[in-house]
């Protein structure tokens, strides 16, 4: 899918611009009488750069030139590359870096999150009944209603009736008769049905989850409408099939809405790239074209995801696109799911769960599957990312790669992933490093997590085990952070106040001992995600040579007091030297 002509014209031009620019800086620090440097496009001057380099250095300002870097440094140094047609933004001492990259989101879930039901707000059950009604009074009868965010645990008062902590259908199928409602939690780990619904998928009382599943039923057997992990899917293609009938058209045009609402809100929270945890083949093609036609607003890194070994092991090949620069799309890796999530009693533990001692989880993707994906992978050249949130899911994917690897001859700068590594055993932290296996967390989970992770785990296992970040980088495994946005809030900002602080929404410290410092959560963010993707020759930091991705925010998130962190806002975003983004 590559076209090889165009892909070496690319890196010609930038091995010479780069050549060019390294030239160029040079100038701006030569003695009076010399050449003054070509004028650059944009420069941005007056504030505090991180330039995010290996000795973490500060500057004042930045030249960007058809894209890339070609100066940082003094505002004086930089002035040297303004000429009468350069955009010059003056930062008037507000903070620049480098764009952050979402380390780990659902870019077309959350394009999809834009248009619908957005209950990440609701304050309980019987709101969530409420904005459910309202949109059955505007919708045509048989009309699914969808919506997502809601958690049971972060509501002011619990559902009545409730079974283990949820709703039941009654209500919400009352409100919404004749029209399937499907409500998806906030880890994106369960979902709720209401009876239109659960028929269209072709459940009742008597029914079976799909293996890696659960229906949840009352004290009477009955369905109460709560679908864990795979149980959702046959309700989730009841929906697919009524939007059978559209039109390639229709299609085509929600497909860019949705890439357009992601960008707009990515890029709102200075996020210039996104590592996309898991797309189909077919959507891949469809962002390519976008690619293409120059309509792909923030930087993809997409991993492939949902098609069998047997699929993948004929097509990866065609689909191996890895980074050439300024690139918007990019393919070099595969996305697996071992385990659940802990909200919503998935995640696979060691130990029981504390509040359902009957369940240790649940297993969605076996380990025979994955490991012969990770064979597929080694064969293809493509990194492997894994979903592993429990610490019996973690141990096993760390058991899956290293006996890959040793298979394999030995593990070369693979840089296989493993993504959210919520929970894990202590003895199984050194075998990251070891492996050479990069922690994929995210930071604002923690904060969001806390309240009700000692409910799960107990207190024990929830200090010693989870969101351990200080003993991952202590044991030289580097974190590259993220939201696993819908799940959360895309905002870098937010998570990156979590990273620092682990102070929860009612002002409680979560676990102090095992924050990041300013300038590792800042790194976690840029830089680490970069070296994440294959991609830190290119972005990542601000330095000459490197792409022109800078986000620029109010203050400097690396001296105010913590305090003020949470009143951080983002005023531009730039991709590439263009301004995508002013506030």
């Amino acid at each position: 899918m590559r076209h090889f002509a165009l892909s070496a014209r690319r890196l010609v031009r930038a091995a010479i611009l780069a050549g060019g620019i390294i030239l160029l800086a040079a100038c701006g620090d030569s003695h009076p009488g010399t050449e003054a440097p070509t004028p650059a496009d944009l420069v941005l001057r007056g504030g505090t750069v991180a330039t995010v380099d290996a000795g973490n250095t500060m500057a004042e300002a930045l030249a960007i030139t058809d894209g890339w870097i070609v100066a940082v440094g003094s505002n004086d140094e930089v002035g040297a590359y303004i000429g009468d047609e350069t955009e010059v933004i003056e930062l008037d001492g507000r903070f620049a870096a480098p764009g952050f990259i979402e380390g780990h989101g659902h870019y077309m879930s959350l394009g999809n999150s834009k248009t619908i039901l957005d209950l990440n707000g609701a304050a309980n059950w019987d709101a969530i009944v409420e904005m459910v009604a309202e949109a059955v009074a505007t919708a045509q009868p048989g009309q699914w209603i969808r919506g997502r965010g809601w958690h049971q645990e972060k509501w002011d008062r619990p559902p009545d009736p409730a079974v283990e902590g949820n709703p039941t259908h009654a209500s919400l199928s009352a409100v919404s008769p004749d029209n399937p409602v499907l409500l998806g939690h906030a880890s994106g780990h369960a979902s709720f049905a209401n009876a239109a619904a659960l028929a269209a998928g072709g459940y009742d009382d008597n029914s079976e989850p799909p293996p890696g599943g659960e229906l949840v039923r009352d004290e009477n057997g009955e369905l109460t409408g709560l679908l864990r992990e795979t149980a959702a899917r046959p309700v989730s293609a009841a929906f697919a099939r009524s939007e059978s009938d559209r039109t390639a058209e229709e299609i085509d045009a929600q497909f860019r809405l949705e890439v357009r609402l992601a960008a707009e809100e990515a890029l709102s929270k200075g996020a210039t790239s996104f590592q996309d945890a898991g797309a189909s083949f077919s959507t891949i093609d469809r962002l390519k074209q976008l690619e293409d036609e120059g309509a792909l607003p923030v930087r993809l890194y997409v991993m492939v995801r949902g098609r069998s070994n047997e699929e993948m092991d004929a097509r990866l090949a065609d689909y191996y696109m890895p980074s050439e620069g300024d690139d918007y799309l990019t393919v070099r890796s595969i996305k697996r799911q071992i385990d659940g999530a802990l909200g919503s009693h998935g995640a696979w533990l060691l130990e029981p769960y504390e509040d359902m001692p009957s369940s240790t989880g649940l297993v969605l993707e076996t380990v025979e599957d994955i490991a012969g994906t990770a064979h597929i992978a080694i064969k293809h050249g493509y990194q492997v990312n894994t979903h592993a949130i429990g610490d019996r899911a973690n141990r096993e994917v760390l058991d899956i790669y290293e006996t890959v690897f040793d298979s394999a001859g030995g593990a070369d700068d693979l840089r296989w992933r493993i993504e959210h590594a919520q929970h894990v055993h202590p003895d199984d932290i050194p075998r990251f490093a070891e492996l050479g296996i990069l922690a994929s967390m995210q930071g604002v989970h923690a904060t969001s997590d806390a309240p009700w992770i000692p409910i799960r785990l107990g207190d024990d296992r929830a200090e010693k085990r989870t969101y351990v970040w200080r003993a991952f980088m202590d044991a030289g495994v580097p974190i590259n952070n993220g939201t696993d946005v819908p799940v959360e809030d895309i905002s870098p900002l937010a998570s990156f106040r979590s990273s620092v602080t682990r102070q929860t929404a009612d002002g409680s410290i979560f676990y102090p001992e095992q924050n990041m410092t300013r300038t590792e959560a800042l790194r976690s963010y840029t830089i680490n995600n970069a070296f994440a993707a294959f991609e830190e020759a290119y972005k990542g930091s601000l330095e000459v040579g490197k792409l022109g991705d800078v986000v620029v925010i109010d203050r400097d998130i690396l001296t105010v007091p913590d305090a003020e962190l949470a009143d951080a806002r983002v005023e531009v975003t730039i991709v590439g030297g263009v301004v995508r983004y002013a506030r």
